[in-house]
This record gives structure tokens, C-alpha cells and sequence, in this order.
């Protein structure tokens, strides 16, 4: 009987640009056959602690869910909120300003299998018994998400994928019921980790820099670019 197949390695980035500019929402490509090393996970936290904060008051918790049980049960009410979200009959005309087919297809397909993903990552921010403040919230989520895309990436640089989603947030409460959440600790995200399928990402296609770019006001001058120095 022959060897069973060794799966495909990710090309790691070279460099901090690849890194920067490769570092995808993976959602059709993530493995639920490769267990993942808990403390691969460990070290990618451990590095987006080094993210800028607020004052420096590091509010910060991450839930890290492994178990089976724990897995399934969140998977259960992402999956259902995200059904009233973006029902079957659901399409990129539907479904808001942005939404395209594929992400469409990818967001439903992980929707079905999140209870395979082998690692859930849940970025949390303890706000001390404070409310959430009403108008803009920047301040408040700006002591949280960079640290979340820096778990991203020190993922991406180890071979690991992950996708960024909010789904679940229709059903926080529920979510940090069943793991025992304190009040008072609000989630940023929830960020499925695992090993890849395949050999390597590329750039997305954006918007160009130039359509997107202000220089001095939203009216101001036109960009003249700089200097390659």
C-alpha cells in the first residue's frame, strides 16, 4: 500500500510587504483534517500583544476554543444567525454594498463547517463594567482590532490560515454563554485558525491607491506623488 499523500506547504512570505499584502480571508481552503499546535496559537497572541492600545491598558482577552463540544455549540449559533443573515435564497445583489458571488460562497461554506475549523480564536475586550459609548466607537475597538490583525498575520507567517468575521456578533450574549464570559467583557471578532489547502496566496484586487487617497481635505490637492528616497 502506498504512502498517503503529504499535504501541500504554504509558502511562507519572504518579506514584510508579501506578508502585508498576502495575509487573506481563508474560508474555502481552510484544513479540518490538521490538528493545529496550540502553541503555534500561543506564540500568535503572544506577539499581538505587542499591538498598540489605549493608554497602554492592554483590556485585552483572547479565547482560544479547541474543544469539540465548545466548537460545535458556537458553530451552531453562527451558522443560524448567519442563515437569518444572508438566507438560501441570498445573492451578491441582495446581500449589501461589496458583497461579491465568492465571498457569498465562501461565507456560506464556512457557515457549514466552522464546527470542523480545529481552532476558534476569539478576540474579547474587558470594558470594566462600562457600557459601550453611543456615536463612534473607534476609540474603544482601536485598543482591540490591531491586535486581532496582528494575530492574522503572526498566523500567516507560521503557515496558518484565518478569515476575520462578526457573524456570531447578532448572538454575543449566546456566544458568551457558552463560554462563560463575564459580563462586561465585549467580543471583537471571531477568528477561525487552521493549516491550509494549497500552496500560496496573492494580493486581492482593491480599489487603486489613488481613488482612495486625500491629500490636505477631502477636496484638497491632487496627489503629485513623492520621492522614491
Amino acid at each position: 500500500m502506498s504512502a498517503p499523500a503529504r499535504p501541500a506547504r504554504v509558502r511562507l512570505p519572504a518579506t514584510p510587504d508579501e506578508l502585508l499584502t498576502t495575509t487573506r480571508s481563508v474560508r474555502l481552503r481552510l484544513d479540518p483534517t490538521r490538528p493545529v499546535d496550540l502553541d503555534l496559537v500561543r506564540a500568535c497572541v503572544e506577539i499581538a500583544l505587542q499591538a498598540p492600545n489605549g493608554g497602554n491598558t492592554q483590556r485585552w482577552h483572547w479565547l482560544v476554543v479547541a474543544d469539540d463540544d465548545l466548537r460545535k455549540r458556537v458553530a451552531e449559533v453562527y451558522r443560524r444567525v448567519f442563515e437569518v443573515r444572508y438566507p438560501p435564497s441570498a445573492s451578491a445583489g441582495t446581500s449589501g454594498v461589496g458583497v461579491t458571488d465568492r465571498m457569498l460562497t465562501g461565507g456560506r461554506h464556512l457557515a457549514e463547517h466552522l464546527h470542523e475549523v480545529p481552532v476558534l480564536v476569539i478576540p474579547c475586550l474587558d470594558l470594566g463594567g462600562r457600557p459601550l459609548p453611543e456615536g463612534n466607537q473607534a476609540g474603544v475597538w482601536g485598543s482591540l482590532l490591531p491586535a486581532a490583525w496582528s494575530y492574522m498575520l503572526a498566523a500567516r507567517a507560521r503557515g496558518l490560515g484565518t478569515t476575520w468575521t462578526t457573524v456570531h456578533l447578532d448572538a454575543e450574549r449566546e456566544v458568551a454563554d457558552i463560554l462563560g464570559l463575564p459580563d462586561g467583557v465585549r467580543q471583537g471578532a471571531l477568528i477561525p485558525t487552521a493549516h491550509v489547502v494549497g500552496d500560496g496566496f496573492g494580493p486581492a484586487p482593491r480599489r487603486s491607491v489613488d481613488s482612495v487617497l486625500h491629500l490636505d481635505g477631502w477636496g484638497g490637492a491632487e496627489w503629485s506623488g513623492g520621492s522614491d528616497d
